[in-house]
């Protein structure tokens, strides 16, 4: 790579400092949960660091501005910046998959006992007699859970767990809703997605934290 092409590609932390003058709440977590989204696509060094450039820093600001002047959520930003910046959508909305109950059982590798378990403590529920992704990816954890012993009933905790975080997210985002301000919803919206990412991420360092001492390490 010669010298020029090395300098025209930025840090997380350059793109950060170039944006928070004008925009800042902006933060290190915002950028990484717009790239999750796949509003931006940086490339990656080999060593998996992200190298930005100003183009990125440029679709940064659109996204940026659309959010505050606009309150726009991001899907429509999305749509927005394929015809701003001439590129392909990042994500196509894909249609909903949805699965009856023996479709669900041969997808999920689980038996029917297995699946009824998860009904009665509360882990899954059908709508409509019909079960979504979210689903399918909750009875294929506890399918493969079922490996080490661990069946729905010891499973009540996480679930547990998972309805406080939710319920902190709930308590986030209210003030956004009581505003009735337009575009209140869709900020809503992405604040929920944003703290749900973050707080995932939480839970996974406390739990591989918590597996290292029982381990002893």
């Amino acid at each position: 790579m010669s010298s020029q092409a090395a300098r025209s590609h930025m840090s997380i932390g350059e793109v950060l400092a170039l944006l928070q003058g004008e925009f800042p709440d902006v933060t290190v977590s915002k950028i990484r949960f717009l790239e999750g989204e796949g509003l931006i696509e940086p490339e990656r060094s080999p060593s998996g660091y992200r190298k930005f450039t100003h183009l990125h820093v440029e679709q940064l600001r659109f996204i940026l501005t659309e959010q505050r002047d606009h309150y726009l959520p991001l899907r429509v930003i999305k749509d927005r910046m394929a015809e701003s910046f001439g590129l392909p959508r990042a994500v196509q909305q894909a249609q909903e998959i949805r699965f009856s109950r023996a479709e669900l059982l041969e997808a999920a590798g689980i038996d029917e006992e297995t699946l009824a378990e998860l009904e009665d403590y509360g882990l899954l529920a059908p709508v409509a007699r019909r079960y979504d992704e979210e689903a399918l990816k909750v009875a294929r954890s506890v399918g493969a859970l079922r490996r080490f012993g661990l069946h729905a009933r010891h499973l009540r905790a996480v679930k547990a767990a998972a309805e406080r975080e939710c319920g902190l997210v709930e308590q986030a985002v209210a003030p956004i809703l009581k505003r009735r301000a337009p575009g209140a919803i869709g900020e809503a919206d992405e604040a929920a997605r944003e703290l749900s990412t973050l707080l995932l991420d939480l839970h996974a360092s406390l739990v591989r934290i918590g597996v290292r001492s029982v381990l002893g390490r």
